[in-house]
C-alpha cells in the first residue's frame, strides 16, 4: 500500500498499486486531435483512467512510483490504450497518441510484444515524450527512440515550452509533433514566451514537424493556437475524452515518420579525415572555450555536453566554467575516464571505461535551438609538456554532424546516480 497526497483535495489517499493493475480497473480515455482548419480528427491521445477508484493519474503514478512499480503501470496504460483502440477498429488513418513515463524507460516487459505487434500491424502510433526523460535518461531515450522509430511510429515531444530549456531537445530528437503547453496557448506571451514560440516555428520550418496546441479552453485559445503555427490541436473545447466513436472516421493524416537518427560509435566518427587539422592543446583550448561560451550568451539555453579524455584534466578553470554553465542550461554533461558523478555542481559526470574509444577523443558539443558546434579531436599520443599535445581535431558547425556527434556522446549518459 502507498500512502499519497492528492494536492488538489488537500488529504492523503492510500492507493493500493495492486488495485490499480486489477483486471477491469484501468481503462483508457480518447481526447479528439482536430485539425484547426476545418474541425476534422486528425487522431486521438490515450489517457490512463480508474473510473471505480476515483483515482488521477498523477496520484496513480506517485503510488507507483513509491512502490518501485512505475515500469509495470505505464506498460499497463499503453496496453490499455492499443487495447481500446483494436477493439474500436481504430485503423492505421487516425493517429494514436501515447505517453511514456521517462522513468519507465528500459527494456519493455515479455508479454508486451503480442500488443506491440499487433499495434504495429493495425494503428498509427505516435509515441509522446517529455524533455525531462531526454535529461534524466538520455541513453533509454534514445534507445527507445530508435526501436519506435523502426516500427515506423511517430515521435511527439510533449509540454515544449512549460520551461525554455525544452527547446534545445528538439534538434536531438527531431520530432514529428511538437506539443505546445498550455501556458502558451492560454495567453498572449511575454517576451520569454515568444522566444519560445519563434524557436518553435523555426524548428517547424526547418523540419517540417506538426505543431499542436494543447489547452485550447475557448475561441481565444483557439486564435492563439493558429497564430503560434499550430494546424492541430487538443482541449476541452474541441473535445472532452471519452471511448473512441463507434463508427469509422475520416480523418486526416497526421504524421509522416521522420527517418531514423544517424549514429556514430565515438565523435571523431563523423569527422571528414581530409578535413581534420593537428593542433597542439593550447590551440585548442582557446577554440573550445570559445564554444563553451556559447552556453551563456545564447538567448535560449542550450544543451552542453563534453569528453575530457580523464577526469584529472577538469582543472580548476573548467570547473568555474561548467559550474557557470549548469546554473544556466538543462543539461551539461563532462564524460572521461575516473570523472566523478558530480565534477561541479549540478554537472553530470559520466565515467568511461579505459577500453572506450572515447577516452582518445576531446569533444565540445553546444547544441541549441539556432546554434550548433563542436570541437572535435583525438589524442595523437604524444608525451611531454601538457599543452604541448598535439591532437587530430576540426571544428564545425555543419548541424547534422553536430547533432550527430552530442547523440554518440548522450547514448553513454544512464540515469543520474
Amino acid at each position: 500500500m502507498s500512502v499519497v497526497h492528492d494536492l488538489q483535495r488537500g488529504v492523503q489517499t492510500e492507493v493500493d498499486v495492486d488495485a490499480l493493475l486489477a483486471t477491469g480497473a484501468l481503462q483508457a480515455a480518447y481526447q479528439p486531435i482536430l485539425d484547426l482548419n476545418d474541425g476534422r480528427v486528425a487522431g486521438f491521445e490515450a489517457l490512463a483512467r480508474w473510473p471505480d477508484l476515483g483515482v488521477s493519474p498523477d496520484i496513480a503514478f506517485a503510488a507507483a512510483q513509491r512502490a518501485g512499480r512505475t515500469t509495470e503501470l505505464d506498460w499497463a496504460c499503453r496496453i490499455a490504450a492499443i487495447t481500446g483502440a483494436l477493439d474500436a477498429g481504430l485503423g492505421r488513418d487516425t493517429a494514436l497518441f501515447v505517453n511514456i513515463e521517462p522513468a519507465a524507460l528500459g527494456p519493455r516487459p515479455d508479454h508486451a510484444e503480442r500488443w506491440l505487434e499487433r499495434a504495429r500491424r493495425s494503428l498509427r502510433i505516435v509515441v509522446e515524450i517529455t524533455e525531462r526523460a531526454l535529461v534524466g535518461r538520455p541513453s533509454a531515450l534514445l534507445s527507445t527512440v530508435a526501436a519506435v522509430r523502426d516500427r515506423g511510429w511517430g515521435i511527439a515531444l510533449d509540454d515544449v515550452g512549460a520551461v525554455p530549456e525544452s527547446l534545445a531537445m528538439l534538434p536531438l530528437l527531431r520530432p514529428d509533433v511538437v506539443k505546445l503547453d498550455l501556458s502558451l496557448v492560454q495567453r498572449y506571451p511575454d517576451a520569454g514566451q515568444a522566444k519560445v514560440v519563434a524557436a518553435v516555428m523555426a524548428y517547424a520550418e526547418h523540419s517540417g514537424a506538426i505543431i499542436l496546441a494543447e489547452g485550447i479552453e475557448d475561441e481565444q485559445d483557439l486564435e492563439r493556437a493558429r497564430a503560434f503555427g499550430a494546424t492541430v490541436g487538443q482541449g476541452w473545447h474541441l473535445g472532452y475524452p471519452g471511448p473512441l466513436p463507434a463508427t469509422p472516421l475520416t480523418a486526416v493524416r497526421l504524421v509522416t515518420t521522420a527517418p531514423r537518427l544517424a549514429v556514430a560509435t565515438t565523435p571523431f566518427d563523423v569527422v571528414d579525415p581530409h578535413r581534420a587539422q593537428v593542433g597542439r592543446k593550447r590551440l585548442l583550448l582557446g577554440l573550445s572555450q570559445h564554444i563553451e561560451a556559447q552556453g551563456l550568451e545564447l538567448a535560449i539555453p542550450p544543451v552542453v555536453l563534453s569528453a575530457f579524455q580523464h577526469g584529472h584534466r577538469v582543472d580548476g578553470g573548467a570547473l568555474r566554467r561548467y559550474t557557470r554553465l549548469a546554473t544556466r542550461c538543462s543539461l551539461v554533461v563532462a564524460l572521461g575516464v575516473d570523472m566523478p558523478a558530480e565534477p561541479a555542481p549540478s554537472v553530470r559526470g559520466i565515467n568511461l571505461s579505459g577500453d572506450d574509444p572515447l577516452a582518445e577523443e576531446w569533444t565540445v558539443v553546444v547544441v541549441g535551438v539556432h546554434y550548433a558546434a563542436a570541437l572535435i579531436g583525438r589524442d595523437l599520443g604524444d608525451g611531454g609538456v601538457d599543452l604541448d599535445r598535439r591532437f587530430e581535431f576540426t571544428v564545425t558547425h555543419d548541424r547534422s554532424l553536430v547533432l550527430t556527434a552530442a547523440r554518440s556522446l548522450l547514448r553513454r549518459v544512464g540515469p543520474p546516480i
